[in-house]
């Protein structure tokens, strides 16, 4: 008897035909193998009859045509099916068109959530029916992300024509985030205040306060919650074995907020303030000591995993997932793509055991439990080794280096969610002069607890013994100048944080969708932030006006929900989606197409512009500048490639093709004239009528140093934050953009799909043999360089034709 296994990677095949033997195949789908085809209305592949749904779907590429051709050979050589795909909605809707393209009648779907023999014999043992309710979800967002993202960006985006491509459901949510904030920035008017604090002869400082019971703010910012991060010293000084070097910093604050007291807005009251300071005696009228305890942080979700990947190992969400998916594939991890905090009670035990025999100070008196966040699936368990006694030291010669590192902070943090809490002492002391308070605030840890393997505390600082009553002797006084600061940018941890928190998209999509932002030019990443392209920035003010619901995280977090109810059987997907399109969507988009030709989106670019010329460009701080990299296109380009890629040192030169601008601004923010230098020193150059095709301004003509360009000049737009240039035509007698910064022109459209993408196809025009010719292609540039390369109509008597497609 022959058994065949459907998984989803390839990864997998080697240690899944270990554990299952002789009489097992093991075959991998190679990811997804069919998509809607881009075809029928807008190239959705879909229609909509009523409150039903027609879908047609096709293999995704020639690769999994040939891999669908592969399964079907072994399938009729099999004697039974198991369709093992990953254990979430998306691997079950994979499962479902495995079903359907292999044409199987009652294959046994298995789950596991770690490739472990126990775990995958168990769930050989134990096989069920697709579960129609999760492929009902699955099919639902498909449809769903298509319908938004196709027709958004046909009827909306494109119009625009200011060189956007896409939208998108969760897209562009996540991108009116990022917006927001740039905004809030932008706006931004810092303050000076200034920070008073004594220091008294026992080596104790006070900050002012101006009650007895205030708290300042540097208490607040450097709570439990948010602490800064310190080397394990507990684990360092204990005795119990340690498996890790040290243990794991844990997530928080990064050590830079310095304590300080409550705001003194002025230098002549922080003047009268160290006056009576230095005029009175300082005595002790307030001692309080208090044991606090510190619970343990839960295990990893795929958020919080891709957060302290972020945090201290510098992984971007796309590299953590995919260290992790090796990582899980070799059978060391449990999946990744989770959003429960749950821990199986074989794993709790086997805990339990180690910790026994390791480290029995560590041994909770009860269960410690934790609990998932509001809206979270708990379809499977949280990311946990699934062997507790391969530590991180004993794997280090298994693993490579990132899998080592990653699996160093799964394993310390499933471990430290199950110890006791930490035990802390807290100090605080008040003094008095006159009728001013001086507060000091003190933490020592007297029980590490789970801090031996996550140590996510501040560092100790130790307040020297005082009684109440006790008059100190001050050795000095100062008041530091400083000033407020605008909201910090986000970087990828945070905002994969965000986005959980407000609900977009779910913890498989985090990854993508930054991604998509960045490859789509809407952001870009410099110095660790996310900054917004002026291109994306114009987008979100578009879209603000065009579709303002869609870009509403509230929005997208209750469609979310909606997806949550079909995947329960609590919601028919296809009259929910049908409804939804006759009642909101398909009257948005109409009203956005009247929109997009009026004159209130050209007046929210405007305001966008304008808000942009009294702000802050968005870029790389260098000392007091700004270094902003501007590709022709006008608008900040990145390079795509691992993290490392973008933690170079400041001082490396700027992408090929770019400019460096350097801007410096005053506290109002406002930025002062550009200086020369080797980069943005003025050419000679001579001022043209012809305006830029982007910006309308007057075009400067400026000589060329190429010997392959036959003119001697060329024009280009000097207006800053644009760059556009145009050569000349000699054919033509007319000056061009090059076809690299063109933008899709609608009139050139024609009424047919690209065949790959289902983006319209545009007429394009070239000379051959000294005639002028015409030819289809598709319309998005990017696309034409990857995979829609192949996609070219050539004009013949009879239509056009495609080497690759045929007759259109």
């Amino acid at each position: 008897m022959t058994n065949l296994l459907l998984i989803e990677s390839p990864g997998k095949l080697k240690k899944l035909s270990q554990i299952l033997g002789p009489g097992w195949t093991v075959k991998a789908s190679m990811g997804h193998v069919r998509e809607l085809t881009n075809d029928g209305e807008d190239a959705l592949g879909f229609d909509l009859d009523g409150d039903r749904i027609h879908c047609r779907y096709a293999p995704r590429n020639d690769r999994a045509k040939k891999v669908l051709a592969d399964l079907r050979r072994a399938v009729k050589q099999a004697d039974a099916v198991y369709i093992a795909t990953d254990p979430d909605r998306e691997g079950e809707t994979i499962g479902w068109h495995l079903q359907d393209a292999l044409r199987l009648k009652h294959p046994r779907r298995v789950v596991y959530s770690e490739i472990t023999p126990a775990a995958v014999k168990k769930a050989i043992a134990h096989p069920r029916q697709l579960n129609a309710a999760l492929v009902a979800a699955g099919r639902a967002r498909d449809c769903l992300d298509k319908l938004v993202g196709y027709k958004g960006s046909r009827h909306v985006v494109w119009p625009l024509n200011n060189g956007a491509k896409s939208m998108g459901r969760v897209q562009s949510a996540t991108l009116h985030l990022l917006c927001v904030r740039e905004r809030e920035i932008q706006a931004f008017v810092p303050q000076d205040y200034w920070s008073v604090w004594v220091l008294y002869t026992n080596g104790m400082k006070a900050f002012y306060c101006r009650s007895v019971d205030s708290t300042p703010r540097s208490v607040r910012a450097n709570s439990p919650k948010q602490p800064s991060q310190t080397t394990a010293s507990g684990a360092a000084q204990s005795s119990v074995p340690m498996n890790s070097s040290t243990a794991v910093k844990g997530d928080g604050a990064d050590g830079k907020t310095a304590p300080e007291s409550e705001r003194v807005n002025s230098q002549a009251e922080a003047d009268r303030l160290m006056a009576i300071a230095r005029a009175n005696p300082h005595t002790v009228i307030k001692v309080d000591g208090k044991l606090t305890k510190q619970s343990p942080p839960p295990p990893f979700i795929t958020s919080t995993l891709q957060q302290s990947a972020g945090q201290k190992l510098r992984f971007s969400p796309e590299q953590t997932m995919k260290v992790a998916q090796n990582l899980y594939e070799a059978g060391h991890i449990t999946y990744m793509r989770t959003d429960s905090v749950a821990l199986a009670e074989p794993f709790r035990r086997a805990v339990k055991h180690y910790l026994t025999q390791h480290d029995p100070t560590n041994v909770p008196k009860r269960t410690t439990s934790h609990r998932s966040a509001k809206g979270a699936q708990d379809a499977h368990e949280a990311i946990r080794p699934t062997d507790v006694n391969r530590t991180p030291q004993s794997m280090q010669n298994t693993l490579s280096g990132e899998q080592s590192k990653l699996y160093d902070l799964i394993w310390n943090r499933a471990i430290a969610s199950l110890c006791c809490p930490a035990q802390l002492r807290k100090t605080r002391i008040v003094t008095q002069s006159a009728d001013i308070f001086w507060e000091a605030r003190g933490q020592v840890v007297e029980c590490p607890g789970y801090t031996r393997y996550w140590n996510n505390l501040k560092a100790d600082s130790q307040l020297p013994t005082v009684q109440q009553g006790q008059v100190l002797t001050l050795q000095k006084t100062e008041a530091e100048k400083k000033q407020t600061q605008p909201p910090p940018r986000y970087t990828e941890p945070k905002l994969v944080q965000l986005m959980e928190r407000k609900g977009i998209g779910r913890p498989s999509t985090y990854a993508p969708t930054i991604k998509t932002l960045r490859s789509r030019a809407y952001v870009q990443l410099v110095k660790g932030k996310l900054h917004p392209t002026t291109l994306g920035l114009e987008l979100d003010a578009a879209l603000s006006v065009l579709l303002p619901d869609l870009i509403q995280p509230e929005f997208t977090a209750q469609m979310e929900l909606v997806l949550d109810a079909i995947a329960h059987g609590q919601q028919d997907w296809q009259s929910y989606l049908t409804d939804w399109h006759r009642t909101y969507f398909g009257p948005a988009i109409a009203r956005a197409k009247v929109k997009v030709t009026s004159g209130e989106v050209q007046k929210a670019l405007q305001a966008q512009k304008a808000q942009e010329d009294n702000g802050t460009v968005s870029g790389e701080s260098v000392g007091n500048g700004i270094v902003s990299y501007k590709n022709d296109a006008g608008y900040g380009d990145i390079s795509h490639g691992n993290v490392n890629d973008h933690m170079k040192p400041n001082s490396s030169p700027p992408p090929n093709g770019q400019t460096l601008l350097t801007e410096t601004h005053h506290a109002s923010r406002k930025p002062k004239a550009i200086p020369n230098s080797p980069a943005t020193a003025p050419q000679k150059s001579t001022r043209t009528k012809t305006p830029c095709p982007k910006c309308k301004a007057m075009m400067s003509k400026v000589p060329s140093k190429s010997k392959k360009m036959r003119a001697k000049h060329f024009l280009k737009c000097l207006t800053p934050g644009c760059g556009t240039v145009m050569f000349w035509n000699g054919k033509k007698k007319c000056y061009e953009q090059p076809y690299s910064q063109r933008q899709p022109n609608p009139n050139q459209f024609t009424d047919h799909p690209c065949p790959c993408c289902g983006a319209w196809l545009e007429r394009y025009h070239y000379t051959k043999e000294g005639k002028e010719k015409e030819m289809l292609r598709c319309s998005l540039l990017e696309n034409r360089k990857g995979k829609c390369k192949d996609v070219a109509y050539f004009q013949t008597q009879q239509g056009f034709w495609s080497p690759k497609f045929g007759n259109l």
